[in-house]
C-alpha cells in the first residue's frame, strides 16, 4: 500500500476506529509498543547508559573470560535510537563512546586486521553523523583524542582514519 494510499483511508475512518486500529498495532507489534512507549517517556538518559553498560560488556566482560568485541552490538544500537528520534547529540556521545572503549580494548589485546576495518566504518559513520547534526564543536577533543591514540597504538589504515579527520576540519571551517 502506498502512503497516499494510507493516507486516504485513514482520512476515511472515524476518529474511534482509528484510536481501536492503533491501539490493536501496539497490542500486536512490539516496535510500535516500543515506539509509543519512547514518544511518551523517552528516558533517553536510561537508555543510553544501558546500551553503554551492554557494549562495555562486550569489551571487558563481567562474567564470561573472553570478550566479544562486536561491532555489531552497538550498530543495533544506534539504528534503534536513530529510528526512535533520539537525540542527535546523544547519538553522538554513544558513536564515540563505542570508539573510544574499543580502543580501550585494543590497547591491551590484541586484535585483527577486521578489528581496524570495523572500527574505521564506525569512526566514519560517527564523523558523517557529527558532520551531518553540526555537532562537531561538541565533540572534536574527543575525535582527536582518539585519532591520536589510534596513531600511538599502529592502527591499521591510519590514511582512511586522518581522510575523515580532514573531512571533519574541513566542515568545521565552513561555519566559521
Amino acid at each position: 500500500m502506498s502512503k497516499t494510499a494510507l493516507k486516504k483511508y485513514l482520512a476515511g475512518l472515524k476518529k474511534k476506529d482509528l484510536e481501536l486500529q492503533i491501539l490493536d498495532l501496539y497490542g500486536r507489534f512490539p516496535v510500535v509498543k516500543t515506539y509509543y512507549d519512547f514518544v511518551f517517556n523517552p528516558k533517553e538518559e536510561k537508555l543510553i547508559q544501558e546500551a553503554k553498560k551492554k557494549i562495555s560488556n562486550e569489551y571487558f566482560p563481567l562474567k564470561r573470560k573472553r570478550a566479544k568485541a562486536r561491532r555489531s552490538v552497538a550498530q543495533k544500537y544506534i539504528k534503534h535510537f536513530t529510528t526512535l528520534g533520539m537525540e542527535p547529540f546523544l547519538i553522538g556521545e554513544f558513536m564515540i563512546f563505542n570508539l573510544e572503549t574499543a580502543q580501550r580494548y585494543s590497547k591491551t589485546q590484541r586484535v585483527n586486521e577486521g578489528f581496524y576495518k570495523s572500527m574505521l566504518r564506525s569512526f566514519k559513520e560517527a564523523v558523517h553523523h557529527l558532520v551531518f547534526h553540526s555537532l562537531i564543536a561538541e565533540f572534536e577533543e574527543r575525535i582527536l583524542r582518539f585519532y591520536q591514540e589510534a596513531e600511538l597504538q599502529d592502527w591499521l589504515f591510519q590514511d582512511e582514519f586522518e581522510q575523515q579527520l580532514q573531512m571533519l576540519e574541513m566542515d568545521k571551517h565552513k561555519y566559521l
